[in-house]
């Protein structure tokens, strides 16, 4: 009897390294949880829904336009936020009235935003990105703190994108709401 505790000890002992062996990593370098506060991305992602984000992607390229990404609060990095990348590294973003402008070298054009439902009314603003530096706006423009309130996120503070949703069971998706492969975009 004893040997046969022995054993069973042994077997949980070695499960428990095991899966610490996998899921930590796992955890801490590929795939994350995130859990949505408030009201800044709908009606794309809505308050206390869960989701999965990718953190290894960005590993091997960068972020773009019309993803939505996990990252650092920049005023306050121990708290995370949820956007939409709208700005790349390099770009001149304008903001007049009801458009969003955007100009990288002699190239300009008005991007369209078919995620967007409420009429939206920018003040006119310019700002330009430096060369690690990221314009993210929430889909709830009207109710959203976001890069035209404290400015560019740096590509070093943005942990992932949004990969999957899980919940609510039915809103579950995959890559919900990247709009990174739309032509109105770019």
């Amino acid at each position: 009897m004893a040997q046969d505790s022995k054993q069973t000890v042994a077997d949980i002992v070695r499960f428990a390294l095991i899966t610490l062996i996998i899921v930590v990593p796992i955890r801490a370098y590929v795939a994350q949880p995130f859990i949505v506060s408030g009201v800044s991305m709908d009606p794309t992602y809505h308050d206390g829904e869960y989701l999965i984000i990718d953190e290894l992607s960005y590993h091997f390229r960068s972020p773009k336009r019309g993803e939505v990404v996990v990252f650092r609060y920049p005023k306050d990095p121990s708290k995370y936020f949820i956007k939409r990348v709208v700005g790349l590294p390099g770009e001149t973003i304008s903001f007049a009235r009801e458009a969003i402008t955007i100009k990288k070298g002699e190239q300009s054009w008005t991007i369209k935003e078919p995620y967007l439902t409420d009429g939206i009314s920018y003040q006119a603003e310019v700002i330009e990105l430096g060369p690690e530096e990221y314009l993210v706006l929430g889909d709830n423009r009207n109710l959203s703190l976001d890069s035209r309130s404290w400015g560019p996120v740096q590509e070093k503070l943005i942990k992932g994108r949004v990969l999957v949703r899980l919940l609510p069971l039915s809103e579950i998706q995959l890559l919900p709401g990247d709009f990174s492969n739309a032509d109105f975009l770019n």
